[in-house]
């Protein structure tokens, strides 16, 4: 028997973790990992990255922005009452807009062009690194094959990210001045969304895993997403090495 299989078979027969505890572990795998420590996070906070190396990371994060209405489609389709579907479909409109111009992937793109990236550049991709495409197809099969819990586990990398948008508006207005201020709206907008939609998430995986094996494979989706968010900056933080060889 592999060493997963031995996993699962304990956990089938261990006694769940309490409510409390199940919390408790779920955020501190959200926060071991997070891409918040990430060498090439540390450096843009601390004001050390330059013009480029900034833009490459915008154009790359956002090959992950543009997917979120797509990983966010996949996980409504799974939900299966209409009070559900219509909490997780706000996440869509958050991201798509209800009309043109507007919503979290036009903000994004507001701040590619504060930055000096024009719209083709961003919605054409061909800047985008081959680690970014592979870890963004990673967590959107993810989300297409994994069952709901592990899929609304996975996105509880929002429960760090509130801190994490309030550091980043900081470091932006102190040490990247040459982004347009009007460009830092998405970091502003996604400080209240989400805290929102974390809370909302934690409700659902807090009440939908009632044995031990359920909570532990909602702590592995958790550290997935977190080794996807981790694997996009691996692969912006190294192209941008590779070019000052």
């Amino acid at each position: 028997m592999s060493t997963t299989a031995t996993n699962r078979a304990l956990a089938s027969r261990a006694e769940p973790w309490s409510p409390a505890e199940f919390e408790t572990r779920l955020r501190a795998a959200g926060t071991e990992r997070y891409h918040d420590s990430h060498p090439f996070n540390l450096r843009m906070h601390s004001g050390d990255l330059s013009q480029d190396e900034l833009r490459r990371w915008i154009l790359n994060r956002f090959h992950y922005q543009r997917h979120i209405p797509v990983k966010d489609a996949l996980i409504t389709a799974k939900l299966d009452t209409p009070v559900l579907r219509r909490m997780w479909l706000r996440r869509i409109q958050d991201h798509d807009g209800q009309t043109d111009r507007e919503g979290g992937i036009e903000r994004w793109l507001r701040l590619g062009e504060a930055a000096g990236l024009d719209r083709e550049t961003l919605l054409g991709a061909d800047g985008v690194l081959p680690g970014v495409r592979l870890a963004v197809d990673g967590y959107v099969n993810f989300c297409r094959l994994r069952p709901p819990l592990e899929a609304v586990a996975a996105s509880l990398t929002e429960l760090a990210a509130p801190d994490l948008m309030r550091t980043r508006i900081e470091a932006f207005q102190r040490h990247y001045r040459w982004i347009e201020p009007q460009g830092l709206a998405y970091f502003r907008t996604r400080v209240s969304q989400g805290r929102r939609d974390s809370r909302e998430a934690l409700d659902l995986v807090l009440g939908w895993a009632r044995s031990r094996d359920e909570q532990e494979r909602a702590v592995a989706a958790l550290r997935f997403k977190c080794d996807v968010l981790w694997s996009m900056l691996d692969a912006v933080d190294q192209a941008g090495r590779q070019e000052q060889r």
